[in-house]
């Protein structure tokens, strides 16, 4: 006679197991987590390394298009006949309108706005 439980007993366990996994999964994560916030995580040397295009194409390129023809955001070309460099280093760096700050590393905004400057 088979016991109609040990499925029920077997799932549990299962799910008992699975549980502990995902915990120590979660902890790996939140290690990695606070050394990026503390500065010493990976996620701070891409930034660093990163050249204007290429945090265009990471934080930019989904508002203001791939031929910077704009969509949700202003278009960018022929910014550099609009606005000084400091002003388009103030924007990419603080924010403007519906754009958050953040987006481009204070440290990278100078080099961010030259690049920009040039689109035409």
């Amino acid at each position: 006679m088979k016991n109609p439980v040990m499925p029920y007993i077997l799932i549990f366990a299962l799910g008992i197991v699975a549980m502990f996994l995902i915990s120590f999964k979660g902890l790996g994560d939140a290690e990695q987590l606070a050394a990026e916030k503390e500065g010493k995580g990976e996620k701070q040397e891409e930034t660093v390394a990163a050249s204007p295009e290429e945090i265009y194409k990471k934080s930019c390129i989904g508002c203001h298009g791939d031929q910077y023809q704009g969509g949700v955001g202003p278009a960018l070309t022929g910014v550099g006949d609009r606005l000084s460099k400091d002003e388009i280093a103030d924007i990419v760096t603080n924010g403007k309108g519906s754009m958050p700050p953040g987006l481009v590393p204070a440290d990278k905004a100078g080099d961010m706005a030259a690049w920009l400057a040039e689109i035409k």
